[in-house]
């Protein structure tokens, strides 16, 4: 078991993965979430991911900057270049308690924040999202807590569908305090 959604057709060897094919990220629809998705859960395991990029985002591809950056994405070069240097691990995770969630977002150079995701709408929505989720199977009180999820860049929405974007960091590296 790669504990790894097996909706991306990946080989895994040791603590390394590979796609097998390139990862859709224009934003729209059901590919994008389930990429963004395959890639978070890399992440929270502490696995090294090589994968390509396809399509050009609908979105602000910056809200990706905690994702491992791809060797390839089509169309800006300075766009891949300052994913590579952006990218850190651990720039934005959660953490669960009972009845909450604290994410920490440490994606933009200089800034960190800490939310704390205790309103009961807000908690289970992104939670439900952890799996990729049609927009039109929430209902309207899911749906305003989607509104405001992405607002706060914690969900990606697009094509009619929304994933959450913080891991749940299950492996941090050694020395931990590098981070």
């Amino acid at each position: 078991m790669t504990g790894l959604p097996g909706t991306v057709p990946h080989r895994r060897t040791g603590r390394r993965v590979e796609t097998a094919v390139p990862l859709d990220l224009s934003g729209g629809g059901r590919a994008t979430a389930e990429a963004v998705r395959f890639l978070r859960e890399c992440q929270g395991l502490g696995l090294g991911v090589s994968w390509r990029a396809t399509g050009t985002p609908s979105y602000d591809p910056r809200v990706l900057r905690h994702l491992p950056p791809p060797a390839e994405l089509p169309g800006d070069p300075d766009l891949l270049a300052s994913w590579r240097a952006g990218h850190a691990h651990g720039a934005l995770y959660h953490r669960r308690g009972p009845d909450f969630v604290t994410v920490v977002d440490r994606r933009e150079r200089g800034t960190a924040v800490r939310l704390t995701l205790d309103h009961p709408a807000l908690h289970a929505t992104f939670l439900r999202l952890l799996e990729p989720t049609a927009v039109a199977a929430l209902d309207a009180v899911e749906r305003e807590a989607l509104g405001l999820l992405t607002a706060e860049r914690l969900v990606l929405a697009g094509g009619g569908w929304a994933v959450t974007l913080p891991p749940r960091i299950r492996q941090w590296p050694v020395p931990c305090t590098a981070i």
